[in-house]
């Protein structure tokens, strides 16, 4: 019998339910059932149900449940050609490959071909499955893999290799030099996806490396709005560490402000104020105002994390009277969750010991409801009574009030230490809290009662003399009360200042006499102190008590009390044995003592960052990271300086319409414009139609000389050269029965693109194949919009059985994606797209043999991708290989000395990577081919046409 996991067999007992034995073996079964099930799933042919069972595993992890067990079937799918299966399998091998290390090595092989796939989740997906696997052995290749995916075109990649830097650093610490360099390379990238993971490898491996961020300082602060929300947190914290050895401190005392640095317009101040001026003048470091002007916005952020990441930074970082603007946004966050609020009320009741005024004027937000828990409570308590000042302790002594009465009993221990710090901080309302916290002595709750003993003996110690009623009422209440400490602190009382009670305190020490051995060992302490202290001011009365109760303590089963008995004895009794220090009991023990001072617990909490986990806790935890002092003097802030290398301004060619010149481009001299100017004054209308015609040819000429110009630089700067064979390719764009009679078929001439260096040049053939007339024949919408694309001129008119060849620029940025667009008519628009191959994204370039094996050797490693290939027969030789190669790929043929080499040279069109092609001749009609470039995913896909070339007959 089957048995669903969501039902429960149970026996009834009468107070309680327990779960059967039956039940327990049912679910067992059913697991295991279930199990099979999913196994025989993964194991057979069909994709849609490999698909089916990698999403119930996945949603079995979700839940929380063991799915270890599946793991040789479902690493069985990793090479699965299907997408959406290889990227759940991966979601599992996540999961499960650290636990299921020997098996998950086995395929590493292909975790390593993954690395090259198309796909950039499926290249993600490897390098976090092969980063998982946590076995020195593999160090080697979990590096090459990194360094690999850090110079991915993916962003998302490269993100996913610096999270990986991070657990191969845990795992082999001896990388950190090398890891360093990839850090260093990736801080350097653009992509808002990585910057946050970066940092975060930063802080994990490097965190004293700050000479990294100087030149990535400026970048990382511009980017940082468009960062994901957990970069932004760690960016920050980074940031804040580096400001403050970079920077010099804004609190200096009596420092002025002058950011501008501008002058007064009026100088009629003395030279003594000037050179005044001038010494407290504080300019902030455009740097410094950079951090703080950027990070502003992100206080309007949604996550909490953040908010709180900038307001400690303002903390840290920011001139005081510009810290206050974080206010608003902290009293926001108390409005979330009671975590959330917990953290955030930690922070302000730091922040309100050191700057009251930041939060006074929303003291109302920090009242205590009902709903709120006892923690969050003692918090919004301590904030209050931070805030507490002259003008409002009236008002929030009402509110104290009210929390006394509480039946959160440790909420009201907590507001009777409150009502005494209040007391003790502001001298006008002393006499009025201890007033109330002496009728608080008649509380019917013991907990308040006892907390307001201990307050009133802190209090009491600062004005002892003027309140001895106080003393003796509480003497009258001593047998109503019963908790341990209260007890304790009234006996000290008694004891401290017994020369101010003499008639009390000798029939108090009477009854503990009595009830000594029932009391709690804090209370008999207290007892004995009394005793002793009695002994020596009231020896009289208290002689033979103090004996007895010394008799007592000697015999206590606790030894506290007995040693404190004998010391006590040989202190206060003269004897042979106490020798000389007799004559200074007295003096030890009725020495005057200093009044306790009542702080908050969050005082010291400022050495700590705020937000942090070491500030949470009050204690340094592990991995965190001091903020230094303020330097003295600014250190360079030239270090921060980054080289703008402007790009070369390239001409584009415009077909069609002319665009008019700007006003400073001017083709003829001045005198010549003169000229010109006088002669169309004495003209008449032939004169300027005959100018107009002129001035149409020079700029034709104009024209030509630019595009000769352009395809001169782009000969000497890429050194172009025409492919010995250039095969022509044509393939169908719009096919006559879609288009309604317009066809078109498009072929890559394997040419510079006039329109811009990084395009591709394509040719496209318009045909008319209806029996009318097709007009305004165009290009429409692109997909996506932001693509890169040259149009040709709107061709007006084409007539039936007519073609037309019209040439197109698209920038396919170094991807065989395809570019969408329409090609639309007057009346009809048709969904098109022009895909290439790997190999029309190249352009030839001419290069020596000696180059050719001094680049090779830069691209080595992650760079270099090579395999055996078997060819036929037919394309063994020098020309039939050239011919091959050149039909795949447009790259130029490197001339060689060795004639079982052969070598060729390219550049990407967009990017201008370098793509070097070698093939060596082995025997029996194989070879090695070997490419080496940059862009791995392109050599991946060229590696495969190749091999397919040169493999037919």
């Amino acid at each position: 019998m089957k048995v669903d996991e969501h039902q429960l067999c149970w026996y009834f007992y009468p107070t309680c339910f327990f779960p059967s034995e039956l039940y327990i073996s049912q679910c067992e079964l059913y697991n295991d059932d279930m199990n099979e099930d999913l196994k025989e799933m993964l194991e057979s042919n069909k994709e849609s149900l490999k698909l089916e069972a990698m999403k119930r595993v996945v949603g079995l992890i979700a839940k929380g449940k063991n799915a270890s067990e599946l793991f040789p079937a479902v690493v069985k799918n990793v090479a699965n050609k299907n997408i959406e299966l290889k990227k759940l399998v991966y979601v599992y091998l996540v999961r499960y490959a650290e636990e299921q290390q020997d098996l998950a090595l086995l395929s590493i092989s292909t975790f390593q071909r993954a690395l090259k796939d198309p796909n950039q989740f499926i290249r993600a997906s490897a390098l976090r499955v092969l980063s998982s696997i946590r076995v020195p052995i593999i160090v080697p290749i979990m590096m090459l893999a990194i360094k690999e995916s850090a110079a991915d075109m993916s962003p998302y990649v490269r993100k996913t290799s610096a999270h990986a830097i991070q657990k191969l650093y845990s795992l082999d610490p001896d990388q950190k030099e090398q890891l360093i360099e990839v850090i260093e390379k990736l801080l350097k990238d653009k992509s808002t996806l990585v910057a946050g993971s970066v940092v975060m490898a930063f802080e994990e491996v490097c965190p004293d490396r700050i000479d990294l961020i100087h030149k990535n300082y400026r970048k990382l602060c511009n980017l940082l709005v468009d960062v994901e929300e957990w970069g932004q947190v760690v960016i920050i914290s980074m940031l804040t560490r580096y400001a403050r050895t970079q920077f010099i401190s804004p609190w200096k005392e009596g420092a002025m402000f002058d950011e501008n640095n501008e002058k007064a317009f009026y100088d009629s101040e003395s030279e003594e104020k000037k050179d005044q001026m001038e010494a407290k003048t504080y300019i902030m470091d455009p740097d410094h105002r950079l951090l703080l002007r950027n990070t502003k916005p992100l206080l309007q952020s949604r996550n909490t994390a953040v908010v709180m990441s900038v307001a400690q930074l303002y903390w840290h970082l920011a001139p005081k009277h510009e810290v206050t603007i974080v206010t608003k946004s902290l009293v926001r966050l108390l409005r979330s969750h009671r975590e959330v609020q917990y953290i955030v009320l930690q922070n302000i009741a730091t922040m309100s010991i050191q700057r009251k005024g930041m939060f006074e004027p929303f003291m109302k937000s920090f009242y205590v409801r009902s709903t709120d828990s006892t923690h969050i409570k003692t918090l919004k308590l301590e904030i209050l009574t931070n805030l507490a000042n002259e003008a409002n302790i009236s008002t929030i002594l009402r509110e104290f009030q009210t929390y006394v009465k509480s039946q959160d009993k440790a909420f009201a221990a907590a507001t009777i230490q409150a009502i005494g710090r209040c007391a003790t901080n502001i001298s006008e309302v002393t006499d009025t809290c201890l007033n109330g916290l002496v009728l608080l002595l008649s509380n019917r709750d013991e907990t308040v009662v006892a907390e307001s003993v201990v307050v009133i003996k802190k209090l009491l110690q600062t004005q002892p003399t003027q309140h001895s009623e106080i003393i003796k009422h509480m003497a009258k209440l001593f047998d109503n009360i019963t908790v341990p400490m209260a007890r304790a602190s009234i006996l000290w009382l008694m004891g401290e200042y017994c020369e101010r009670v003499p008639k009390i305190a000798p029939d108090v020490l009477r009854k503990m006499a009595k009830t000594f051995t029932a009391e709690e060992d804090i209370v008999k302490l207290q007892i004995v102190n009394l005793a002793a202290k009695l002994y020596l001011t009231n020896s009289k009365q208290t002689k033979l008590l103090t004996q007895y109760i010394l008799n007592l303590g000697k015999y206590d089963q606790n030894y506290d009390i007995r040693d404190r008995t004998r010391f006590i004895r040989q202190l206060i009794v003269p004897s042979e044995k106490s020798g000389a220090l007799n004559k200074y009991a007295r003096r030890i023990l009725l020495a005057p003592k200093p009044a306790p001072v009542l702080e908050s617990a969050f005082k010291d909490r400022d050495r700590y960052q705020l937000g942090t986990l070491s500030h949470s806790l009050n204690t340094k935890a592990s991995g965190y990271q001091e903020l230094s002092d303020w330097p003295a003097v600014a250190p360079d802030q030239s270090v921060r300086n980054v080289e703008v290398i402007e790009p070369v301004k390239e001409w584009a060619p415009l077909v069609g319409k002319a665009k008019q010149r700007k006003s400073d481009e001017k083709f003829y001299s001045d005198e010549e414009e003169e000229k010109e100017e006088e002669g169309s004054d004495s003209s008449g209308s032939e004169d300027s139609s005959s100018s107009s015609s002129s001035s149409g040819e020079a700029l034709c000429l104009f024209v030509c000389l630019k595009v000769y110009v352009f395809c001169l630089v782009t000969f000497i700067l890429f050194r172009v050269t025409t492919p010995s064979f250039g095969p022509v390719k044509t393939y169908e764009l719009l096919h006559h029965m879609t288009g309604k009679g317009l066809s078109a078929k498009y072929h890559f001439p394997r040419q510079p693109c006039l329109y811009q260096p990084s395009m591709v040049a394509v040719q496209v053939v318009l045909t008319n194949s209806s029996d009318h007339s097709l007009e305004e024949i165009h290009i429409g919408d692109r997909n996506p919009a932001s693509l890169n694309l040259h149009c040709f001129n709107t061709i007006e008119r084409l007539e039936p059985e007519a073609s037309v060849t019209v040439s197109m620029g698209i920038d396919f940025s170094d991807s065989t994606q395809a570019a969408n667009f329409q090609l639309c008519t007057k009346d009809d628009q048709f969904s098109v797209s022009i895909q290439p191959a790997v190999g029309e994204l190249f352009m030839p370039i001419t290069m020596t043999e000696q180059d050719f094996s001094k680049e090779q050797g830069k691209l080595l490693g992650m760079n270099e991708t090579s395999e055996t290939i078997a060819m036929a027969t037919a394309n063994t030789s020098s020309q039939a290989i050239s011919k091959q190669v050149l039909s795949v790929a447009n790259v130029g043929v490197v001339s060689s000395t060795q004639n079982d080499i052969h070598r060729f040279a390219g550049r990407t069109v967009s990017s201008g990577a370098l793509v070097l092609v070698s093939l060596e001749m082995k025997e029996s009609s194989s070879a090695l081919l070997t490419i080496n470039t940059e862009k791995s995913v392109m050599a991946s896909m060229l590696l495969r046409d190749l091999k397919q070339a040169l493999a037919q007959a």
